[in-house]
């Protein structure tokens, strides 16, 4: 038995990763229920104030859906796996500009070479500015307001779509299928003629707050202040405040730490598996653990005395 299973009893573990597809699927409609309920709030309210609600809770289910893309890579949704595909796909993926294989490719890679030059997702983003630290707080909140007016969520967007392309194994058939959906889509907004409600509903919240919730939690699971020579402290769980889970941490991907010990357990069953492992006193005292995205995050990644430019920071990896 390795030290990582003696943090678990084999039969607790098995138990855990026990798929409950009523839980991802109820998931899935309630994060659709949201997003639509706050663009009928913000149409009938027909207020400024009102619409920017909207657009960010639409932009944190959209990062709801992500995460739950995360899961269907994982085929963590239903048992069968084509179908999870597909409905991961169309219901997840295809409406936040992914897919749940060419997701699947990056992030599996991931965890077999987390924090390596082996690990595409790691080598893609070590030494860029945004992910450098310790760095100025001015430095961050320009990269967050970056965000909010879309150029750091197109350079984002660019970036990822070259990495995951490298990995592309797609065939025809379901690049015309994907092709398809968004033709239909086309077609169903111009016969409602809901133009100009996608454009301040969807890509007005996918381009601003979607993406800067996706930095932030990026940042968080391996960034700051981290001890990349243990997979204790070389991945970070978060302690979100209550309404950060609205934002930064649906569906439970806060614990990213025992995600990477254990990636065979689906999202619903993190909690127990965190409450259990932290029963271990080694563990316990080792995991690297933060409370808040807004409050213990920014303490690990800023400091006063950090460089002022990415250049001159000195080499820590």
């Amino acid at each position: 038995m390795s030290k990582r299973d003696r943090r678990i009893d084999p039969r607790e573990l098995k138990r855990l990763s026990v798929l409950e597809p009523r839980k991802s699927l109820t998931a899935i409609a309630s994060d659709w229920a949201i997003i639509a309920a706050a663009i009928a709030a913000s149409e009938y309210a027909g207020h400024p104030i009102v619409y920017v609600i909207a657009v960010t809770l639409i932009a944190g289910r959209m990062h709801a859906l992500g995460c739950l893309v995360h899961e269907a890579a994982h085929y963590r949704i239903i048992r069968d796996r084509k179908v999870s595909d597909w409905m991961g796909d169309v219901l997840l993926a295809w409406p936040i500009l992914g897919t749940v294989d060419g997701y699947r490719q990056n992030h599996l890679a991931h965890h077999q070479h987390a924090n390596t030059d082996h690990d595409p997702d790691w080598t893609s983003k070590v030494g860029m500015a945004q992910f450098t630290f310790p760095q100025k707080l001015a430095r961050g909140i320009t990269q967050l307001l970056g965000y909010l007016v879309a150029i750091n969520s197109i350079r984002d967007l660019m970036h990822m779509a070259r990495r995951i392309g490298k990995s592309d194994r797609s065939t025809r058939g379901y690049k015309a299928l994907r092709l398809g959906f968004y033709l239909g889509a086309t077609v169903v907004f111009t016969i409602l003629g809901i133009w100009r409600e996608f454009v301040i509903y969807w890509l007005v919240p996918y381009f601003t707050f979607f993406c800067l919730f996706l930095y932030v939690r990026s940042v968080a699971e391996h960034f700051g202040s981290m001890d990349y020579s243990d997979e204790l402290t070389s991945s970070r769980t978060v302690y979100p405040h209550a309404w950060e889970k609205l934002f930064f941490a649906p569906h439970n991907i806060n614990y990213h730490l025992e995600h990477h010990l254990y990636p065979g357990v689906p999202y619903y069953n993190l909690p127990e598996l965190h409450a259990i492992l932290m029963r271990n006193e080694a563990y316990a005292a080792k995991a690297h653990i933060t409370r808040g995205y807004t409050t213990g995050l920014p303490a690990e990644c800023f400091a006063s005395n950090a460089p002022l430019l990415p250049s001159q920071h000195p080499a820590s990896y």
